[in-house]
């Protein structure tokens, strides 16, 4: 199982592009996999990540997630292969759909029929993330054209996908799932056996399981739980996240969680390493000390 570093939601010098690359330059040299960056109201997630692998040389990039209604799939195909290019395919773009409150409140888009929306979408970014020439016409989409940049052959794509449907077409189309707000339970039972059996219909590879989790040592697992679910509590009111909470049989996002010593936290990553997750991607919360959880999650590399 491959460890990753989660940025760009939280406060601080991240937030700027000098931070965010120094911090990745020092993920990379502690030897962590995968820079994951959220695409929240600050930095654009893609943008900040071509200017990253400039500035880099082996670590890997990811998006966690972009959200699909703000951009036509051709779009997010160009803007992706660009940043794949800077980065020397060492990209990937995770994609989802965001949610209701963000997608009707913020941007004032229809949210109505989701999963249409993402099955177009999808025919059109995937073929289009490859190079390929899309002529495709649809309810929602129309995208006739080709994106070309040679030094991106093709950008591996992952799907936040917590529902059936939503499962059945990233196993279809992408490369796999990127999650959040999801346990070891539900992994293992829901999401992992769906989206493997949608990529086996689809004649497609083995899928990555990439695991989105909140990460922190701490001495006061209490208080620390109780901060977690206070500052997390937009999490526990979102439909699809309250769904995989109520999944796992957890109240909160401390729920899901981990927290603890190096032991708890040892036994916790195996679990996942056992039930079959590909890619951890860990997103270090405030309640303990940051350097000592990175430090750890270093030397479980």
């Amino acid at each position: 199982m491959r460890i990753g570093i989660n940025s760009g939601a939280a406060s601080g010098p991240e937030t700027t592009i000098a931070g965010l690359i120094a911090r990745a330059q020092k993920m990379e040299q502690l030897g962590f996999d995968t820079f994951w960056m959220a695409n929240m109201f600050g930095l654009d997630a893609m943008t900040a990540l071509a200017l990253v692998g400039q500035a880099t040389q082996r670590i890997k990039l990811g998006t966690a997630v972009v959200p699909s209604y703000p951009r036509h799939p051709l779009v997010m195909a160009q803007q992706a292969a660009t940043t794949n290019a800077a980065s020397g395919g060492r990209f990937t773009l995770g994609i989802g759909l965001s949610h209701k409150p963000i997608i009707e409140g913020m941007f004032g888009m229809s949210y109505e029929h989701p999963a249409r929306h993402m099955k177009e979408y999808l025919e059109v970014l995937a073929p289009a993330l490859r190079n390929e020439k899309v002529d495709y016409q649809g309810k929602l989409y129309g995208a006739h054209g080709q994106i070309q940049v040679p030094e991106s052959e093709s950008v591996s794509l992952v799907v936040a996908a917590l529902g059936e449907r939503m499962l059945e077409l990233a196993g279809t189309y992408a490369d796999g799932t990127i999650t959040w707000m999801t346990g070891p339970k539900t992994l293992e039972e829901h999401i992992m056996p769906k989206i493997r059996a949608a990529a086996a219909r689809a004649g497609r590879p083995e899928p990555r399981i990439v695991a989105g989790v909140p990460t922190a040592i701490v001495t006061d697992l209490d208080a620390a739980r109780a901060r977690i679910d206070k500052g997390m509590a937009m999490y526990g009111k979102l439909a699809s996240y309250r769904g995989m909470l109520d999944r796992e049989g957890a109240e909160g996002p401390s729920g899901i969680a981990m927290v603890g010593n190096e032991a708890d936290l040892r036994k916790q990553i195996q679990r996942l390493r056992d039930i079959g997750v590909t890619d951890l991607n860990c997103a270090v919360l405030g309640v303990g000390d940051h350097d000592v959880t990175v430090a750890f999650l270093a030397s479980e590399l």
